[in-house]
């Protein structure tokens, strides 16, 4: 059986193609080059952690070093235009528009598991391997996706939009191993990124100071900073689209009542609402609207199951309600609350371990009242 590893110059991708090498697989390795500073405007002053070597250029060297170490061929693939294309440039949009969208799901989705999926068929591979932290079964029934044996670590979150066909071609060698065990392996073969750290950054592009790196694409538009309750102006933002619902870190608002955080946006008056320590009430919502889902099993139009939704990566699981409207849309509803529900994210549905499926977060509600209507409703009452 022939598989093709995405390899990118980390720690889990190496022990992922190490072990399918070891399991007896003919393995052949690639590097996915998704980002050029110079065609996609990366402006270097703006960013201090731009080092000398573009950090993609880094993974790659690394990535060559592995494959060298396991004696395995490693190929580049550049999809720096369809990455342009499919994944920052909606990223950017959403955000232009206020909502907070995820662009490593839509890697998953456009790159990793399309581009890249097709490219390894059309050379002759059977699946398509990465050192994601998710499990994938394969058998007569179809392919099902389960949570990583590390919690921790699990990333089903980050792939619950990828399709069915991409899943029936798709392997996660990492599947029932911890990150220790990991790096142990690493170790034990003597690799040179053995203790390399962990990307955090925005897939593809590293780790860099979020607000210098996205005044590149959208131009700081400063506005007022509103304390919901008494609708008082408490100072100034320099672009809503750089704030998050739930978001502590960045405000700088002084004050004796605890920690500030955002609780709300209106993008066309360009102002940010927020709430105090003793004001959590805000970021409460009870039901939420989903679209552009993707499941990995059948559920009709009109029905409504049980299950339990992760709002956001490393989330612990909530119990939820969800009704499917259409083929792509879902209401979600969890009467016992849910804070910082944020619209542009994703929904991931679970039953336990198995992986439902997933959709975007469309709007928010609290007893059937918008999250904007509510604020706007008691900006009212208070003038």
């Amino acid at each position: 059986m022939k598989i093709l590893v995405g390899l990118s110059g980390g720690v889990d991708s190496a022990v992922a193609a190490y072990l399918l090498k070891a399991q007896g697989y003919d393995v052949t390795c690639a590097f996915m080059r998704n980002w050029d500073a110079l065609v996609n405007n990366d402006v270097k002053g703006n960013d201090s952690a731009f080092d000398e070597i573009c950090p993609q250029e880094a993974d790659f060297n690394d990535a060559k070093a592995v494959a060298a170490k396991l004696d395995l061929p490693l190929q580049r693939v550049d999809y720096i235009k369809e990455y342009w294309d499919e994944v920052f440039t909606s990223f950017i949009h959403e955000s232009a528009k206020g909502r907070t969208p995820n662009p490593d799901i839509l890697c998953n989705k456009y790159i990793k598991f399309d581009h890249f999926l097709k490219y390894g068929l059309e050379q002759g591979f059977d699946y398509v391997a990465t050192g994601h932290y998710a499990k994938v079964i394969h058998d007569h029934d179809g392919s099902r996706m389960y949570k990583a044996k590390d919690r921790n670590k699990d990333q089903t979150y980050f792939l619950a939009q990828i399709s069915r066909f991409a899943l029936s071609h798709a392997l996660f060698p990492l599947a029932d191993l911890l990150k220790p065990q990991i790096r142990e392996i690493a170790t034990k073969l003597d690799l040179s990124i053995a203790t390399k750290k962990d990307s955090t950054g925005i897939c593809f592009i590293g780790e860099r100071h979020f607000r210098q790196f996205m005044q590149n694409y959208l131009p700081a538009k400063p506005g007022d900073i509103v304390d919901v309750t008494s609708g008082k102006v408490l100072k100034q933002h320099q672009g809503v689209f750089f704030y998050t619902l739930g978001q502590r870190k960045g405000l700088d608002i002084g004050g004796a009542y605890g920690p500030w955080f955002v609780v709300g946006k209106d993008v066309e008056k360009n102002i940010l609402y927020v709430a105090n320590g003793k004001d959590d009430k805000w970021l409460v919502s009870t039901k939420c609207d989903v679209s552009n889902t993707n499941w990995f099993i059948d559920i009709p139009n009109g029905h409504t199951i049980h299950c339990q939704a992760k709002f956001r990566y490393r989330q612990n699981d909530n119990d939820v309600t969800i009704t499917k409207v259409d083929d792509q849309h879902v209401t979600v509803s969890y009467p016992q609350g849910i804070k910082a529900v944020t619209p542009g994210q994703q929904a991931v549905f679970y039953d336990h371990d198995l992986v439902l499926g997933g959709g975007t977060i469309d709007a928010i509600y609290h007893d059937d009242i918008s999250l904007d209507e509510r604020i706007a409703r008691h900006l009212c009452h208070l003038n």
